[in-house]
């Protein structure tokens, strides 16, 4: 594109980005809730005990105790994670919350005993060290930060973190004391990890320092947007084979099956591992919400009926998620500035996130961009430690909570964004 038609786009585009302001527009595409339309897929739990508060081994669930969750819950949670019933314990409504409870029971309690807390080895000024495949998930980012937890970025490709990266990085220091992981459909990128990097990551605990842990939050296993969806390779019968399952913590939830603010989340592990946060846990509870357990054992009943509501939830995401990807097609593919393109974008087959990647050093002038023409996006940086982007390109989208409508609109702003930022930087 010559000088001349540069500028004359680039006016163009701020005609076009005035006329939006001028709406005072005011959607939001900054993070993965669940839209009404798929909570109200669970209204029917409301109620479904009717008075039979029961649980399969006699007891009451309204009642106290039961601190590894009803013995019904435990079995669900241990066919969803494809695990055995001892190696699990469910909880509240809440995974980020025992993830929190976990991590910070290691760091400050140890993860066998107080001898294995991990501040002990903190010592002479040191840090113990988390490390971060990134982009990832903010919220893994922000417990590492609350509890003075050193984070290394560790980078990604198609198949999973760069376990070379990794295995030199254990293999090193053993102030690393654990991994953050979203294995299947990967927040924000959407990467399920190849069966060689899960097999690989079986066996960190043979070369890792003392006490290491990987945190595998498995949000995301049956969120699929495709008809034969990318199958993950099971970490805890892999870790069992190479007698690693202690270094393991599997973590999940029904947060975006049934009601995002009232799920429940369990965990796997090894039977000592699941002994001790059980123990460690005692201290603050004297048990979970046992009621809600019960309720969605008998909405969920089992994995294909599981299975058949997230068919549900699927016809109501994948029009979202195929909205998004036809304006940045129709509206950035092909396109580009001083021969590079505007952008790309992962077109992910499950989870809750689009990653647009802009031009180097443009992501937040883009989020800028949009968020003066009404449209709200996460922070630019959100998604790697300490809300640095080395390259400031990542813009995570987030589709599922707002309306057809709503996208739609949302989405002619962003690319109009995204190609005015681009010139902005050529003027």
């Amino acid at each position: 594109m010559s000088t001349s038609n540069t500028q004359a786009r680039r006016q163009e585009l701020l005609n076009q980005y005035q006329q939006i302001q001028a709406k005072t527009l005011n959607l939001d595409l900054t993070r993965g809730k669940p839209a009404t339309a798929q909570l109200n897929l669970s209204n029917a739990m409301d109620g479904i005990l009717q008075g039979d508060f029961k649980c399969s081994d006699g007891s009451d669930a309204r009642n106290y105790g039961g601190g590894l969750g009803i013995p019904e819950a435990r079995q669900f949670a241990a066919d969803y994670l494809d695990a055995k019933t001892a190696q699990i314990m469910v909880g509240g409504n809440s995974s980020l919350q025992m993830m929190y409870q976990y991590v910070e029971g290691a760091y400050l309690h140890g993860v066998r005993g107080a001898d294995s807390a991990w501040i002990k080895e903190a010592t002479n000024g040191q840090r113990i060290k988390f490390l971060c495949p990134a982009p990832g998930y903010d919220r893994h980012f922000s417990i590492c930060e609350a509890l003075g937890i050193e984070m290394i970025p560790v980078t990604m490709d198609d198949n999973g973190p760069d376990m070379g990266s990794i295995e030199a990085l254990l293999r090193n220091d053993p102030l690393i004391k654990g991994i953050w992981c979203v294995p299947k459909y990967a927040n924000p990128n959407g990467v399920v990890y190849s069966a060689d990097v899960v097999e690989r990551f079986a066996k960190l605990g043979t070369i890792a320092g003392a006490n290491f842990r990987i945190l595998w939050d498995n949000a995301y296993a049956e969120h699929h947007l495709v008809d034969n969806p990318p199958e993950l390779a099971n970490v805890i019968a892999l870790s069992e084979k190479y007698g690693t399952l202690d270094n393991v913590i599997v973590i999940g939830s029904t947060s975006k099956i049934t009601l995002a603010g009232a799920g429940i989340a369990f965990i796997a592990t090894s039977e000592s591992n699941i002994k001790h946060f059980a123990d460690l846990l005692g201290i603050s509870t004297i048990g979970p919400d046992k009621v809600n357990q019960l309720r969605h054992i008998r909405f969920l009943k089992d994995l294909p009926t599981l299975r058949g509501l997230m068919q549900q939830h699927r016809a109501i995401l994948q029009p979202k998620f195929e909205l998004v990807l036809k304006h940045l097609n129709q509206g950035l593919a092909g396109k580009a500035v001083n021969g590079q393109t505007l952008g790309s974008w992962t077109v992910p087959a499950g989870g809750y996130f689009i990653l647009f990647d802009t031009l180097p050093g443009m992501a937040d002038k883009v989020v800028k961009l949009c968020a003066g023409a009404g449209v709200k996006l996460t922070p630019a940086g959100s998604t790697w430690p300490y809300k640095k982007d080395p390259q400031n390109t990542n813009i995570r989208l987030a589709p599922s909570f707002p309306s057809l409508a709503e996208i739609d609109e949302a989405m002619q702003v962003f690319v109009l964004c995204v190609e005015l930022a681009a010139l902005d930087a050529q003027a």
